[in-house]
C-alpha cells in the first residue's frame, strides 16, 4: 500500500457549525468549570486493583532459562540495567524490516492491531490479515495495577508502545523477531508465541525497553496517555526507517502542569521534555496525541485545551488552544491536512481548522464519542456510546455521512486503521470489529479477553495518513 498524505492546502467547502476563529497562545488558558463525569466515571476500569501477573502462562515454553530482570530501563534519561547494546541482536541473516519493500513504497507484508487488556496488564498482538491473535505480552511488573490503555504504533509497525496510567510507565515490544533483543546472550530470543504463552516479566525478549517516567506526579489521574510516534528518516540501504521517536504526556510533580516528554524510540532515553503549565484537561494528563504532516505532535486535554508542540522550532516551542465548552473532546486524531479532530463526550465531532484559527463542528453528531481514525479515503470513524454505534465522516466536507449500528454493542472505545484500510473497533467488553468501509454490515468479530481502555493508534495507521511515502 502506497502511503498517503502529502500536505496540501485546506479548503472551506461544506463546513458545519463554524465557530468564530480562536486564537492560540502559548500562555494557558482558562475554559472555565468543566462539570462532566470524567473518564473514571465512563466504565474506565481497574484504579489499582491487582490482577494476577502470571494469569494464561503455561510455563511450558522453554528458552527462558537465565532471562532475569526487567527490560532495558531509563531513569532520568539515562540508562539502567540492561540496554539495547546490552546483548546481542538476534540475527536471523535477514534485514529487521517489518516485512518492507525497498522500493521506496512501503509496501507493508504484515500488520498488526495491539490491543491493551487494561484488566490484566497485558498487550495483545493480533494480526489483521488472518485475525489471529498472535501473542501476549505483559507490558509492567504489576499485573491490572498497570492500568495499560493507550498504544502506539511506529509507522513501519516495528514497534508499539503502551502507556500504563497506573504505575507512570511506558513499555515497548517490538513486533518482529529480528527487532528482539537477546538479553542473556544464549543465542535465541524467548518471547511469547501465543495466547497462552505469556512469558513472566522481564523475561520476554521482545519487550525491548521499559521506564517509569521520573517526573509523573504518581496519580493515577495523570499517568500517562496521550501518545504518537514519529515517522523517522527512512534508511533506503536498509529499507527501515531510523531514528523515529516517541511523543507522550504525563501529569508533572509541579502541580497542575503536565509534560510533553520526546522519547527514543529505540532506547526509551528522554530526549526533550516540554512543561505546559496550568494543564486545563480536567484533571488529567494529556489525554489523546497524533502527529501532524510537518511532524508535530498535538495532544489534547480531556474535555479541555488543545496542544500542538512545535517539533521544527528551535527551541521547540508548545503552542496552547482554548477549546469551546460545547465540544467536549475525548478521543481524537489528525487528518492529511495538520487539522486535529476531536470527539466529544457529550459533545460533537470537531475539527480544529489551523489555517483560519476556527473550530468547526459536524452537525448531527452530538452523542458521547470515544475513540476515533481516519482511513484512507479521508472517512472519520468514530466509536459512540450513547447511541452504542459507530459513526462515519466525510472529513473534506466535514459532514455526517452515516450513524453505523454494530452486530454486538456494549462500549465501543478505540478505533484504529490498519494497512489495507479496514477499519478496527475495538469494544472494552471484550471483542474487536474489523469493518469494510465500503461493507460495513459485513463487519468480522475477534473475541480479545480481558478489558480494553483504548484511544490511540493501534495499527500505525494514523502516522501513514499524514506521511509523504519514503523517496
Amino acid at each position: 500500500m502506497a502511503v498517503a498524505g502529502l500536505l496540501v492546502a485546506c479548503g472551506d467547502s461544506g463546513r458545519a457549525d463554524s465557530a468564530s476563529a480562536t486564537a492560540p497562545t502559548t500562555v494557558a488558558t482558562s475554559i472555565g468549570s468543566l462539570t462532566l463525569p470524567p473518564e473514571t466515571t465512563m466504565t474506565d476500569p481497574t484504579q489499582g486493583g491487582s490482577m494476577s501477573a502470571s494469569e494464561g502462562t503455561d510455563g511450558t515454553v522453554g528458552q527462558t532459562e537465565g532471562a532475569t530482570g526487567d527490560p532495558p530501563t531509563t531513569t532520568n534519561g539515562s540508562m539502567s540495567g540492561p540496554t539495547t547494546n546490552g546483548g546481542p541482536k538476534f540475527d536471523l541473516g535477514v534485514t529487521p524490516d517489518g516485512g518492507m519493500g525497498c522500493g521506496g513504497d512501503m509496501d507493508i507484508d504484515e500488520s498488526f492491531i495491539w490491543i491493551p487488556a487494561t484488566s490484566d496488564g497485558l498487550v495483545s498482538k493480533i494480526n489483521t490479515r488472518t485475525m489471529v491473535e498472535e501473542a501476549r505480552y505483559l507490558t509492567g511488573p504489576s499485573g491490572g495495577t498497570e492500568s495499560v490503555s493507550r498504544t502506539a504504533v511506529s509507522g513501519d509497525g516495528r514497534f508499539v508502545v503502551v502507556n500504563a496510567r497506573g504505575t507512570g510507565r511506558s513499555t515497548a515490544v517490538a513486533a518482529n523477531i529480528a527487532d528482539c533483543i537477546d538479553f542473556n546472550g544464549d543465542g535465541q530470543i524467548t518471547t511469547s508465541t501465543s495466547v497462552a504463552d505469556i512469558k513472566p516479566w522481564g523475561t520476554d525478549e521482545c519487550v525491548v525497553w521499559t521506564l517509569v517516567h521520573a517526573n509523573w506526579s504518581g496519580q493515577y489521574v495523570e499517568g500517562p496517555r496521550g501518545i504518537t510516534w514519529t515517522i523517522g528518516d527512512y534508511d533506503k540501504a536498509t529499507c527501515t526507517y531510523k531514528n523515529q521517536k516517541v511523543w507522550l504526556g504525563f501529569g508533572a510533580l509541579q502541580a497542575g502542569s503536565a509534560n510533553m516528554v520526546r522519547l527514543d524510540g529505540a532506547t526509551g532515553v528522554m530526549e526533550q521534555s516540554m512543561e505546559a503549565v496550568a494543564w486545563n484537561g480536567s484533571g488529567y494528563a494529556p489525554y489523546g496525541g497524533a502527529l501532524d504532516p510537518l511532524g508535530n505532535a498535538w495532544f489534547t486535554g480531556l474535555r479541555g485545551e488543545l496542544a500542538r508542540v512545535n517539533a521544527n522550532e528551535n527551541p521547540i516551542t508548545l503552542t496552547r488552544i482554548p477549546q469551546p465548552a460545547n465540544i467536549q473532546s475525548y478521543g481524537m486524531t489528525v487528518d492529511r491536512n495538520g487539522n486535529p479532530w476531536l470527539a466529544g463526550c457529550s459533545g460533537p465531532v470537531s475539527t480544529y481548522d489551523v489555517a483560519t484559527n476556527q473550530w468547526i463542528s459536524v452537525a448531527g453528531t452530538n452523542a458521547c464519542h470515544r475513540g476515533m481514525a481516519i482511513d484512507h479515503d479521508d472517512h472519520a470513524w468514530v466509536a459512540s456510546n450513547s447511541p452504542c454505534g459507530l459513526v462515519e465522516i466525510d472529513v473534506p466536507t466535514r459532514t455526517l455521512v452515516a450513524q453505523h449500528t454494530l452486530a454486538q454493542c456494549s462500549t465501543p472505545i478505540g478505533v484504529s486503521v490498519d494497512v489495507d484500510g479496514f477499519v478496527w473497533l475495538v469494544d472494552q467488553a471484550g471483542w474487536a470489529w474489523k469493518i469494510d468501509p465500503l461493507n460495513v454490515p459485513a463487519m468480522q468479530n475477534i473475541p480479545v479477553a480481558g478489558d480494553h481502555y483504548v484511544y490511540s493508534d493501534m495499527t500505525g495507521g494514523q502516522l501513514k495518513s499524514v506521511t509523504p511515502p519514503p523517496g
